[in-house]
């Protein structure tokens, strides 16, 4: 039999509470999301013979993760046959594609994947820190840490706020965005986290709403920037011919994307209007007969708006440049349009779940449980796609 992704199926998927600042234990969060997945896909814990996890444990940067492989192992008791976690990989979705490959090569049945965060109790009162492998923060003070940041830090460049809008504006310098077209990212998010009873901010959000709010790296207002939470998220990775037996109508694995040709760099990328995300979207659709108008459903990252808007033009939903004029008014990425859009609210309204929160939200779609969200006409086929600058992985998926 083939060795590809097409011998993965997700089976089953759990989330614990998710809010700002919860004050809760970020294992008990995990573990919670854990339990839960487990149970919707109709296991036990003796069933699970896979753990795998992004980033997994960590120092220097509080809140980016709430447990890795090895507290998670002993608090389940599991017994595990393979097992998977670290920072440098695929993006945040990088673990789930690392799963899908253990099951197709027969090194476990099930795996459960999970990812969790504490970012908004770790904040505390204070300002948001810098994320990435090679910025930390320590008594308040930024340090470098290699070549990731040593030509941005220099430049008071801490944050990938900073980094993501020098490709934004050069993606307006090149053609002609505006802010008036990025903001529908954040418009369609709110609209759509308004249907969302497990949003964070699901009031109404006006354009003009959106031009008054603070600026935060130009052309990044505050609601181009996603919103920190704690909350956890699983998944079971499953080996396909044992799907029949369990709970759920397995969602199969079409396709995965994780490739990355260009630089290894933030700041160094060949394109500076695009990301990692060009490779994966382009190594997407090489594993698969099915095209970007096949998709029913797209789960694209928003950790800001205009990461959005490049995985849009680099997975091919428009070409490269057009993305502005794509989602230009709303009505092309709507709940009822021809590409129906982070339809949870994504990172800008429902909460940074950092990647697994795109993935749970194809996975409700295609299983047709979304309640007031639910896209018409029981879609077939989504696309959860995770990460920007140097990081990037995506999954098509197909109900089955």
């Amino acid at each position: 039999m083939e060795i590809s992704e097409r011998r993965a199926a997700i089976t089953g998927i759990g989330q614990s509470e998710v809010g700002r600042r919860l004050g809760r234990d970020p294992l008990e969060l995990t573990l919670d999301a854990c339990l839960a997945a487990i149970e919707d896909a109709g296991l036990t814990r003796d069933d699970i013979d896979g753990l795998s996890t992004y980033p997994g444990a960590m120092a220097g940067q509080p809140g980016f993760t709430g447990a890795g492989v090895m507290e998670v192992h002993d608090a389940l008791r599991l017994e595990l046959e393979w097992w998977n976690g670290g920072m440098e990989t695929s993006g945040q979705l990088g673990s789930v594609i690392n799963a899908c490959m253990a099951v197709a090569c027969g090194f476990a049945k099930h795996v459960l994947c999970f990812r969790s965060v504490w970012e908004a109790t770790a904040q505390g009162k204070g300002g948001r820190g810098p994320i990435g492998g090679g910025a930390g923060a320590a008594g308040g003070k930024f340090r470098a840490s290699g070549p990731m940041i040593e030509f941005t830090l220099p430049f008071r460049a801490y944050s990938a706020a900073n980094w993501v809008a020098m490709f934004a504006q050069r993606h307006f310098h090149e053609f002609g965005t505006t802010r008036e077209q990025l903001a529908q990212i954040a418009l369609n998010a709110r609209k759509n986290a308004a249907l969302n009873p497990n949003a964070i901010y699901r009031d109404p959000m006006s354009m003009d709403d959106y031009f008054a709010a603070r600026m935060i790296s130009t052309p990044f207002c505050l609601f181009d920037c996603d919103v920190p939470v704690d909350g956890a998220t699983a998944f079971i990775v499953s080996r396909a011919e044992t799907a029949a037996d369990l709970r759920r109508p397995p969602i199969r694995v079409e396709a995965v994307g994780s490739a990355l040709r260009g630089r290894p760099s933030w700041d160094q990328f060949d394109d500076l209007t695009t990301m990692a995300l060009r490779d994966a979207s382009a190594m997407l659709w090489e594993r698969s007969d099915l095209s970007p108008s096949d998709v029913d459903v797209a789960e694209l990252y928003d950790g800001f708006s205009f990461i959005t808007l490049a995985w849009i033009e680099a997975l091919g939903f428009c070409k490269r440049g057009e993305g502005g004029a794509f989602i230009e008014g709303g009505q092309r990425i709507a709940l009822e349009g021809e590409l129906p859009l982070n339809t949870h609210g994504g990172q800008l309204s429902a909460g940074r779940l950092h990647g697994y929160g795109f993935l749970h939200e194809a996975c409700v779609q295609l299983w047709g449980e979304a309640g007031a969200r639910q896209v018409s006409g029981s879609p077939q086929v989504a696309l959860a796609a995770a990460g920007g600058g140097p990081l990037a992985g995506c999954l098509l998926l197909t109900a089955d």
